[in-house]
């Protein structure tokens, strides 16, 4: 299956990637460098492309922006970037709900991924996210 470009910031933890989507100035980049700085390997920022293998979606690094990342008030700054399968996806969004029992289901590129509305605006969103893999996230 040929890749396509998806608009997300993207990381992964011990091999499993989390799309992270939302509106622009949300706190994507901000969610990916936290998740970084515990550990995280970047995929890529502000587009990511996506495709499908053997049932699973990979994220990789789209050749344009490859090993950049955007921080504000710094300018583009250059990582090391991997590839990954996708495991969850986190759209930020500050009508997230509260509790959740279990996450909802969004397709994308074709396959059906965890999705968890999640409220972006706190001092511990990494920590939550890293959470939020280990109990909804797909299994490598």
């Amino acid at each position: 299956m040929t890749a396509t470009t998806h608009q997300a910031t993207c990381v992964a933890i011990d091999g499993r990637a989390i799309l992270i989507e939302g509106e622009p100035g949300i706190g994507k980049t901000s969610l990916a460098l936290a998740l970084i700085d515990r550990g995280a390997s970047l995929v890529g920022d502000d587009g990511v492309l996506l495709e499908q293998r053997d049932g699973r979606l990979w994220a990789m690094p789209h050749p344009n922006t490859r090993g950049l990342i955007e921080v504000r008030n710094l300018g583009l700054l250059t990582m090391p970037c991997i590839e990954a399968p996708v495991a969850l996806v986190l759209d930020l969004t500050h009508s997230a709900p509260r509790h959740v029992e279990s996450a909802n289901t969004i397709q994308r590129a074709g396959v059906a991924l965890p999705c968890l509305a999640f409220w972006p605006d706190s001092p511990v969103a990494a920590i939550r996210a890293e959470l939020a893999l280990s109990l909804h996230g797909l299994a490598s």
